[in-house]
């Protein structure tokens, strides 16, 4: 059995229409990333302050930390660490949206040129 996989340029053109609708739609993609990195990379940065802040306290000393919408009473030394690890998946997911931000923006690029879109 054989499959045939259709290039570019064999692939049926779209519609002025269709064509402007999947170029909004890539580009309204790209801001939604945009948007989605710039919100997680402030809360990481509000992480990063929190976690400079509690590292030279004293590790006994009495810290509060909003769970949901309560505030629990611990000690520094139990919430360091989930605040680092919290820091840290902030920013592989930071990480992943950009890779994917990039993939999105070249994907819009190439179909600009595509359809020589201005």
């Amino acid at each position: 059995m054989a499959t045939t996989t259709a290039t570019p340029a064999q692939q049926p053109l779209l519609s002025q229409a269709a064509v402007v609708q999947k170029y909004r739609q890539l580009t309204q993609e790209c801001q939604q990333l945009m948007s989605k990195v710039a919100e997680l990379e402030q809360e990481r940065n509000e992480h990063k302050l929190v976690e400079e802040t509690l590292t030279p306290l004293d590790p006994d000393r009495r810290a509060y930390r909003l769970v949901g919408e309560v505030l629990v009473e611990r000690t520094v030394k139990e919430v360091l660490p989930s605040v680092k690890e919290n820091r840290e998946n902030l920013e592989k997911t930071i990480t992943t949206l950009r890779e994917r931000l990039t993939e999105r923006q070249r994907q819009t690029a190439e179909f600009k040129a595509e359809y020589k879109l201005q």
